[in-house]
């Protein structure tokens, strides 16, 4: 074995042996089982399973799964020879380490790349290299790529366009007399609740995606109660409106258009799939699973200003100015900078915004899924995680988050 393979393996046989967070609960002692259609989401004990196996769960919307195949030339992620010392603080406590950090929190993986390189690699509750996590609403941000892409191709004219001038079968309907850049902002005005109890308007909504396609359950909402782009409101709905308004707009499933333009141009090492409703429409809100390193590779491409690293002379995945459209809460209204559009993150096109003056920016999904990128310093952090609840402000997890990546960020130079 060489030199980068017992790394390697040294890194996994100390996650091996370390304890993680509510092992039992999340059902250790039965092998991590994948739950039932009806229970993956809110059941713990099958939490870890589900969301390494979610495109493997029969009648999910009453559809199925479409492939993104990986690239033939695929990003080299070079190995750091030893993970840097990264200490954080929360509260009172001092000098906190990575690893203090997993026995904290119910992290399935987390990976740390600077450069280009990876630095932490890890992995809990027998999760391995080759599992596909589930990305949750991270996906809202692939999907706001694939919009910015079209727009680049011409296959989107304006992102002041309604989303019904590409879609016909929305006129009339609230959504349908949205633009696309108010779609992209969660900024519709139309009143809508999310709150993951299984019996909010997005649980009604996803009931009827799987009953009767987006397009069709698009006219189950129809009160507006502030003016379109006025206000941030997070809605999961807007989003597989903009999925449908992507595939009108270029003739082709989400899946078949970003294989080319989006998941080999990043350099994907490995396939990614996309849950589909019964019509054959990816549900993108949500319902991407991909390795954690491609998580990697996306962040290190979005780090770079679009451009993947190793190919300098390559086309860059999405013009820069969408980019910075999407990313940077200085570009945005007043409504949707970071302690307006809520307490902490500002919101751009289906990214969430760091305060600060330095442009920091992240994908999240409900249980502690995320990506964040400091483009400044080419540093992004990928973490899964199986928490306790939907919410990461309702456990520890968003306040131990922040303060961990506030600790590797200042490693490198300060926040």
């Amino acid at each position: 074995m060489g030199l980068m393979g017992k790394i390697v393996a040294g890194f996994a046989l100390a996650a091996a042996l370390a304890a993680a967070p509510d092992e039992v609960q999340l059902g250790r002692d039965q092998g991590y089982p994948v739950g039932s259609l009806r229970g993956w989401f809110f059941d713990e004990a099958v939490r870890v399973g589900s969301f390494t196996h979610q495109a493997e769960l029969e009648g999910m919307y009453h559809g199925g799964v479409h492939t993104l195949a990986p690239a033939e030339r695929p990003m080299q992620l070079a190995r750091a020879a030893q993970a840097p010392d990264y200490r954080w603080a929360v509260g009172q406590e001092r000098g906190l380490t990575v690893d203090d950090y997993l026995a904290r929190q119910r992290v399935m993986g987390l990976m740390i790349i600077k450069d280009g390189v990876v630095q932490v690699e890890r992995y809990q509750y027998g999760r391995r290299h080759a599992d596909r996590f589930v990305s949750m609403s991270m996906a809202k941000s692939i999907t706001a790529l694939g919009v910015g892409i079209a727009l680049d191709e011409g296959r989107i004219k304006s992102l002041d366009d309604r989303a019904e001038q590409y879609l016909p079968s929305l006129k009339g309907t609230l959504y349908g007399g949205t633009t696309l850049r108010n779609l992209l902002r969660m900024a519709s005005g139309a009143a809508f609740s999310e709150r993951y109890d299984g019996r909010d308007d997005s649980a009604r909504y996803a009931a009827e995606v799987g009953r009767v396609g987006v397009e069709a359950a698009a006219r189950t909402v129809t009160l507006r109660e502030a003016e379109q782009g006025a206000r941030f409101n997070y809605a999961g709905a807007q989003t597989t409106v903009l999925g449908a308004v992507l595939r009108a707009a270029t003739g082709e499933s989400l899946a078949a258009y970003l294989t080319p333009r989006l998941w080999q141009a990043i350099g994907a090492r490995d396939s990614a799939l996309w849950r589909t409703d019964r019509t054959g429409l990816e549900v993108a809100s949500g319902n991407f699973n991909a390795t954690l390193e491609d998580y990697g590779r996306l962040g290190v491409v979005l780090a770079n200003d679009g451009a993947r690293p190793d190919l300098p002379a390559a086309r860059p995945l999405v013009s820069r100015e969408f980019l910075l459209d999407a990313t940077d809460w200085k570009r945005g209204p007043e409504a949707f900078r970071p302690g307006k559009a809520t307490s902490y993150f500002g919101y751009g096109f289906q990214f969430w915004l760091y305060p600060g003056e330095r442009r920091r920016f992240a994908m999240l999904g409900v249980f502690g899924q995320h990506i964040f990128v400091d483009p400044g310093q080419r540093l992004v952090m990928v973490q899964t995680s199986a928490d306790r609840l939907p919410s990461a402000g309702k456990t520890s997890l968003a306040r131990e988050r922040d303060a961990f990546w506030r600790g590797v960020v200042g490693h490198y130079g300060g926040w």
